[in-house]
C-alpha cells in the first residue's frame, strides 16, 4: 500500500502512499513499522499534519513520552519544539547522539516534522548501528560483548547545546544529572540483530573503569560509528517527517545555517530496558 525508495546504502528510505494527518489502517500502519525496521529511518514528504495528527500517528507505534530535559507543547507536553534562533551559535543536540540514553529505558524512536526551515543548510545525519557493530573484529566483539556502559545527562559537548533552551523551557531534571548503564553491545528487541550501544552525545566511560581508561576504546569507537558508509543524510523541505528507530540509528543535526530559524516539532516513543 506505500511505496519505498532508499535513499542510501547503509539505512534510509523516503515512504510514499501514505497522508499522515489521516486515520491511517492497521495494514498501513504494519507496513510502515516493517519499512522503519528494514530501513531504521524513513522519511515522509509533503505532510501537512497539525500537532495533533503528529501525536494521534506517533500512537500507533508506540506511548509518546516527555522528554526529560525541556517541558513540550502546553497542549501536548510529549511534544517537544527543537529550535534555533537567528542569534544563536549552537543547535539544540547537535552532536552524534542517540536520544536519552542515560535513562533506564531510552525511547524506541522519535517523530520529527518539520515547522520552520532556513533557506539552506540544517540536514540531519543519521548512522546505522547494526553497520558499525558488524565491521567490527571477532577480537572487537568479544571484549564488547562484556562491557556496559555509563552513559549521562551532564556531558559537557551535549549540556551546551541545551543552553540557549533551558532559560525558558527547562524542566527541574535539567538541573541534575541523570544517569543509566547499558550494554555496550545491543540486541534490538524486534530484529534479534546485534549493534553498537555506545554514543558520543552521552557514553562517559565503561562501567567498573574510569573515564581515563574508557576515553581510549570510546574515542575510537565514536568515530568508527559514524564512519560515511554506515550514514544517509536527509535534506529538509516543508511538510518533511523523519521516523528513526532510536535503538539502532545514531542522528546529528547539521548546523550550517547561522543567522536564519529552524523550528522542529519532536516526539520521543516509549522504548524498553536495552539488553
Amino acid at each position: 500500500m506505500i511505496t519505498i525508495h532508499r535513499i542510501s546504502g547503509a539505512l534510509g528510505a523516503e515512504i510514499g502512499g501514505a497522508d499522515l494527518s489521516q486515520n491511517l489502517s492497521d495494514a498501513v500502519i504494519s507496513e510502515i513499522r516493517q519499512a522503519l525496521l528494514d530501513h531504521l529511518v524513513i522519511f515522509f514528504r509533503d505532510q501537512n499534519i497539525t500537532p495533533a495528527q503528529h501525536y494521534a500517528f506517533a500512537r500507533r507505534f508506540s506511548e509518546p513520552e516527555e522528554y526529560p530535559m525541556l517541558k513540550g507543547l502546553d497542549e501536548f507536553p510529549e511534544i517537544v519544539s527543537v529550535v534555533k534562533l537567528p542569534h544563536e551559535r549552537t543547535n539544540f543536540g547537535g552532536i552524534w547522539h542517540s536520544d536519552t540514553t542515560y535513562t533506564e529505558a531510552p525511547p524506541m524512536g522519535a517523530i520529527l516534522v518539520a515547522r520552520e526551515l532556513p533557506p539552506y543548510g540544517g540536514d540531519t545525519l543519521f548512522a546505522n548501528m547494526y553497520l558499525a557493530y558488524e565491521a567490527l573484529s571477532d577480537g572487537m566483539k568479544a571484549m564488547l560483548g562484556g562491557l556496559r556502559g555509563v552513559n549521562s545527562s551532564a556531558k559537557a559537548d551535549t549540556t551546551k547545546t541545551r543552553e540557549d533552551r533551558l532559560p525558558e523551557a527547562g524542566k527541574e531534571e535539567s538541573k541534575r544529572e541523570l544517569c543509566a548503564i547499558h550494554p555496550a553491545v545491543r540486541t534490538h528487541p524486534e530484529t534479534g540483530r546485534k549493534l553498537l550501544y555506545v554514543n558520543y552525545g552521552h557514553t562517559i566511560r565503561f562501567d567498573g573503569m574510569t573515564e581515563e581508561e574508557s576515553a581510549p576504546l570510546l574515542g575510537y569507537l565514536f568515530a568508527h560509528q559514524t564512519r560515511p558508509e554506515f550514514t544517509c543524510r536527509f535534506s529538509w523541505r516543508p511538510g518533511s517527517v523523519a521516523f528513526w528507530d532510536n535503538r539502532c540509528v545514531q542522528h546529528n543535526p547539521v548546523n550550517d545555517y547561522h543567522g536564519f530559524k529552524r523550528v522542529m516539532h519532536r516526539i520521543s516513543l516509549r522504548g524498553a530496558r536495552p539488553f
